[in-house]
């Protein structure tokens, strides 16, 4: 392995535990502020005013920087995949933290991550020389590239006004495939800002260059939208499957985009080609297999609802206070009859205090 890829790799491992945790972390927090009031799927925000849910987006920043400084010594291609990592990390913290069961076959996806990756990493191209923030920039305004990118906006425009109003609490594709797409944008963006800071601590000022800033604006704009529409789907879905979902769109997007813009596969043998694809394909299966075996998340019951849940072999029953007048004025049927109301008003609340008694 170059030098330079194994700095890369090194701190793309320590970013994978960090980001990884962080998901544990956010969902906690989100789950926490979802209880007291309006969630982050329903367009709230009071997520912002819990502690827990600060503490783990510290974390991903702490995971963030590392990433970020990855870029600068390993081609994306190297440091983008083995972000199955947190996925890994993610999965076993989840069986402890979030009681979301890792099975064997869940570990055998595991497994599968950790030798696709080590695959990636064994042919990753070596990163390549750039003297200047100009020359990103000729790569970046390359027709090819453009073409790309105005795709990519398009489609995460098209996500975000028409798919996610209608389609974003029952598709997962939405809200993930809005972080993906934007995604390889950000890490475009990244990877050109970590060069130019670079080069300017060796001593070759590229704050003076326009370019740098407007990388830094693309970048500061993709990442609040990626973590805005992250929130909302991990706040919407399980968190084994929002994980390798996400992992497998944001890392195809940003191979195809760093494909584009830096020709990482130029030079490159065939055989070393196939080998990453494999390996890639390898992690792929894995996040998977493992996101097969998980099971689904318990639903969250808030606002004026209180959940009464017993388990009776193995079957899980659940039991709304929902008001009887409520009920009664919302369905006419109730009002024509008074055995109706009788029922609804006396019975129903006697048998959830049975219930409960039962309980304890």
């Amino acid at each position: 392995m170059y030098s330079s890829n194994l700095k890369g790799f090194i701190l793309a491992m320590v970013s994978s535990a960090f980001i990884g945790s962080s998901f544990i972390i956010k969902k906690k927090g989100l789950r926490k502020a979802g209880v007291n009031g309006p969630r982050a799927s329903s367009g709230g925000y009071g997520y912002l005013l819990e502690p827990l849910w600060w503490v783990g987006m510290l974390t991903m920043i702490i995971g963030e920087i590392a990433n970020f400084v990855a870029y600068i010594y390993a081609p994306a291609v190297l440091v983008t995949p083995l972000g199955a990592l947190s996925i890994i990390v993610s999965a076993v913290l989840a069986h402890f933290m979030l009681k979301e069961k890792l099975q064997k076959m869940g570990m055998l996806g595991c497994l599968l991550c950790i030798v696709g990756s080590t695959v990636i990493v064994l042919h990753a191209p070596e990163e390549r020389s750039i003297s200047s923030i100009e020359e990103i920039w000729e790569l970046a305004t390359q027709p090819a590239f453009l073409l790309y990118t105005a795709s990519a906006v398009a489609t995460a425009l098209v996500l975000i006004f028409y798919c996610a109003p209608r389609y974003g609490q029952t598709n997962i594709m939405v809200y993930i495939g809005i972080c993906s797409v934007i995604g390889s944008l950000t890490v475009m963006s990244i990877k050109a800002i970590g060069i130019a800071i670079k080069l300017t601590l060796e001593g070759t000022n590229q704050a003076k260059y326009f370019q740098t800033w407007i990388f830094a604006m693309v970048a500061i704009t993709c990442i609040i939208t990626q973590l805005n529409y992250l929130n909302m789907a991990l706040d919407t879905f399980n968190t084994t499957i929002v994980s390798p979902i996400y992992y497998a769109l944001f890392t195809s997007f940003t191979i195809l985009a760093s494909a584009i813009m830096f020709k990482d596969y130029s030079g490159q043998s065939a055989s070393n080609i196939a080998s990453e694809l494999c390996g890639f394909i390898t992690v792929l299966s894995g996040t998977t297999v493992l996101h097969s075996t998980r099971d689904p998340d318990t639903p969250l019951i808030t606002g004026g609802q209180k959940a009464f849940v017993s388990e009776n072999f193995g079957s899980l029953s659940i039991y709304f206070s929902i008001s009887p007048l409520r009920l009664i004025s919302c369905n006419p049927k109730f009002g024509r009859s008074k055995l109706s109301l009788f029922k609804h008003l006396v019975i129903w609340p006697v048998m959830k205090l049975k219930f409960l008694l039962n309980l304890l």
